[in-house]
């Protein structure tokens, strides 16, 4: 269930990392002076060895949400239920990012449901990389909490860090994928309507 999103979700936001790195440094972090060009370079590489964004869209959308009747959708949820629920019983900020993310996966299911319920699977993947990048967003925040629930009542800097990181990711990035689910939802066929001869 998990492999189309752990080879392609961080290779496309590994290399958007690194790309803000570039920003960082301005012109001079596109020259060789700086790490991060060939940070950049190197990870430029991973969505397409990972057999493209696109297609790992394809097979978890296609594939995997749907096989054994959904068992590994199912079994996600149920794990990420476990995280939300001792997220719970920690401190109010925690217990509310939990919250959040129980609402996400309920997004997913949801979403799930809509895309397949009338069978016609040219619309339901017409964005299954919508789809993988939004499933993807909601993974990893299950991650963060996961890391934030480890970090509780540790002291230190690299305990803080893991707190404010999954902060911020709850914050700024969990919520992009609601635009994303709305899309989905709408089962748009714009992608898939273009006539080719209009390219």
């Amino acid at each position: 269930m998990l492999t189309p999103i752990a080879k392609s979700w961080p290779s496309q936001w590994c290399l958007e990392a690194n790309n803000l790195a570039i920003q960082v440094h301005g012109g001079y972090g596109y020259t060789r002076e700086y790490d991060v060009e060939q940070f950049y370079r190197d990870n430029r590489l991973n969505p397409i060895h990972e057999g493209t964004h696109g297609v790992h869209g394809l097979d978890l959308l296609g594939r995997k949400v749907v096989m054994d009747g959904g068992a590994g959708l199912r079994l996600l949820i149920e794990t990420v239920s476990v995280t939300t629920a001792r997220a719970a019983a920690a401190d109010d900020q925690v217990a509310g990012f939990g919250r959040q993310l129980d609402a996400s996966v309920a997004r997913v299911a949801a979403v799930t449901r809509r895309l397949w319920e009338a069978g016609d699977a040219e619309t339901a993947l017409a964005n299954a990389s919508v789809y993988l990048e939004a499933v993807g967003h909601v993974v990893a925040a299950w991650m963060w909490l996961e890391q934030m629930l480890a970090a509780a009542g540790r002291s230190g800097a690299f305990y803080e860090g893991k707190r404010r990181a999954g902060q911020y990711f709850f914050r700024y990035e969990l919520p992009k994928t609601e635009a994303q689910f709305a899309l989905l939802e709408s089962l748009d066929r714009t992608t898939v309507d273009m006539p080719a001869d209009c390219f």
